[in-house]
């Protein structure tokens, strides 16, 4: 009788996707340059066990329709080493304490977090934006500032990790995890 091996079963997942730690954000500044990542298709942003990653959403160029490497003898390190101990197919959910698909949710995050401090950020940069001066008559209120850098009818992407899942965040950011829409399992 033959075992059975999980590769035979596989899907590919970690060959769709990449992740790369990013440093935490700090400033209102260090939130804006990741609003700026997830401007990009197919990237997402996530924190897990309160470490910042950059997902990119994308298919080796290696992966044949079979879902198996078309370069397996010449793979690179990374994946060589990559085992079913941590398979994304094998190990289940993964519990991510936020998960980001849209600027808009990192946005509302940063607010949730930071306060005034990443409204007045917004403000600054909306008046450099139009070249007006912050004594203006008609400057816009923060309040309108933030209201127009929403966009409500915003949904996530759909998953590319249709196995993905993450539980539900608890502390002062659970209202913006609300909002977001997370990959399911």
């Amino acid at each position: 009788m033959s075992e059975e091996c999980l590769c035979d079963r596989c899907t590919a997942l970690c060959c769709r996707y990449f992740a790369l730690g990013i440093d935490d954000p700090e400033t209102a500044e260090d939130y804006d340059d990741i609003r700026w990542y997830l401007a990009h298709e197919n990237v997402h942003v996530f924190i897990e066990d309160d470490e910042w990653y950059l997902s990119i959403q994308t298919r080796c160029r290696n992966l044949q329709d079979d879902n198996k490497c078309g370069i397996y003898e010449d793979r690179p390190k990374i994946c060589r080493e990559y085992s079913t101990d941590n398979c994304d197919y094998y190990t289940g959910s993964y519990d991510f304490d936020q998960y980001f698909t849209e600027p808009e949710q990192l946005e509302a995050y940063a607010q949730a977090i930071l306060g005034d401090t990443y409204k007045r950020y917004a403000m600054r940069q909306r008046l450099k934006n139009i070249g007006m001066a912050k004594d203006h008559p008609e400057k816009p209120s923060g309040k309108q500032v933030l209201a127009a850098r929403v966009r409500p009818s915003v949904k996530g992407h759909p998953s590319r990790h249709p196995k993905r899942r993450h539980n539900a965040p608890s502390g002062p950011a659970a209202l913006v995890a609300l909002s977001v829409n997370t990959p399911k399992r």
